[in-house]
């Protein structure tokens, strides 16, 4: 999801033209779903009307499921069991605390020092040596009624739509071909192929949400739309956060921001906190939900996708790069994910 250009980043809006296939009749469920998986995702913004009755129906299938890949008999990733919550990926800093620290491997390396070893979890988690993903989150709230309830607010009226977070799996991610999903990316320049073979092939990765649109919040004027999303390193650096929304493989909006280090415990965090969802997304998640059957929202979202791509923003070279990908989810637990490597095929 995307932040709002009033954030530290730019945004470039660009609406794909045609007809908008009208749900006319809500029982004429096999026309409708012609009509609906014709869409682009700015036709589903700038709907003039939609049904505002939502069904609990069961989802269809993306194609990027267990069935589409071959993949692991555990569909979703799986927390470690009996691991710490706070596992250090990364060996502790060398040098005293009134010390300025190292900005990397190399630096330790001229001080004497044994370059720290890869992580525990390189190729079990979305990371590489230089940046690791730890956490990724879009979600509304309501709005408190006042200060004092702040802390209440965030704790019950907070709905999350997808979330990566937590410990991960002891188990390799499972790999996929990379090629079966350029048709639904950008193909110019700056393109997923273009990055690809630039490099370096363990920055890229595929994630798979099962979204959680059920949720009892009402679509207030003061409900809050955002983003969090929170990385770390053994490097100083500066990173350069893009995202690209796209519909049918083409890019709709994009956001880019800049992120500065935070040096913590011996790491360098890097936290882009609540930034708020520009107006598209927020009306293209409202048009979504209000579509009348979950077979429906998954048929747009097959054809909807976001690309994410993190820089070093002094050298230009690719920290990761993460695709996204959409269902519906029908679980009573909520949003779910499933991460897997792109790999040449």
């Amino acid at each position: 999801m995307l932040a709002d250009p009033s954030g530290v980043g730019a945004v470039r809006l660009v609406q794909n033209s045609g007809p908008l296939g009208a749900l006319q009749d809500h029982h004429a469920k096999e026309k409708a779903l012609h009509s609906v998986s014709a869409m682009t995702s700015a036709q589903i913004v700038s709907a003039s009307s939609m049904p505002h009755k939502a069904s609990g129906a069961g989802g269809g299938g993306f194609g990027l499921t267990a069935g589409g890949y071959p993949g692991p008999a555990g569909l979703w990733q799986t927390g470690l069991q009996g691991m710490a919550q706070d596992v250090k990926p990364f060996a502790q800093s060398p040098y005293g605390v009134a010390g300025r620290p190292p900005s990397s491997a190399a630096d330790m390396s001229l001080l004497g020092q044994p370059q720290p070893p890869a992580p525990a979890w390189e190729g079990r988690s979305i990371a590489t040596q230089k940046l690791r993903l730890v956490e990724y989150s879009a979600f509304m709230e309501a709005a408190p009624q006042t200060r004092e309830h702040d802390a209440v607010a965030d704790m019950y009226n907070k709905h999350l739509f997808v979330h990566i977070g937590g410990p991960v799996s002891y188990e390799p991610l499972e790999a996929i071909g990379i090629t079966q999903i350029y048709d639904k990316f950008p193909d110019k320049k700056g393109g997923l192929r273009e990055l690809y073979d630039k490099g370096p092939a363990n920055a890229f990765f595929l994630v798979k949400f099962w979204a959680d649109l059920n949720t009892s919040i009402q679509d207030a004027s003061g409900a809050f739309y955002g983003v969090t999303s929170q990385y770390e390193s053994p490097e100083n650096m500066t990173i350069t956060c893009s995202t690209k929304v796209c519909s049918f493989g083409k890019q709709v909006v994009e956001k880019v921001e800049t992120e500065y280090a935070r040096f913590e415990n011996g790491r360098f965090f890097y936290r882009i906190n609540r930034s708020p969802m520009c107006e598209y997304m927020v009306n293209f998640i409202h048009k979504l939900k209000h579509l009348p059957e979950k077979y429906m929202m998954n048929s747009v979202l097959e054809n909807f996708t976001i690309l994410q791509v993190v820089t070093n923003r002094d050298t230009q070279e690719t920290l990761l790069c993460i695709a996204f990908v959409f269902e519906v989810s029908t679980s009573e637990h909520g949003a779910q994910h499933h991460i897997y490597r792109l790999v040449k095929d």
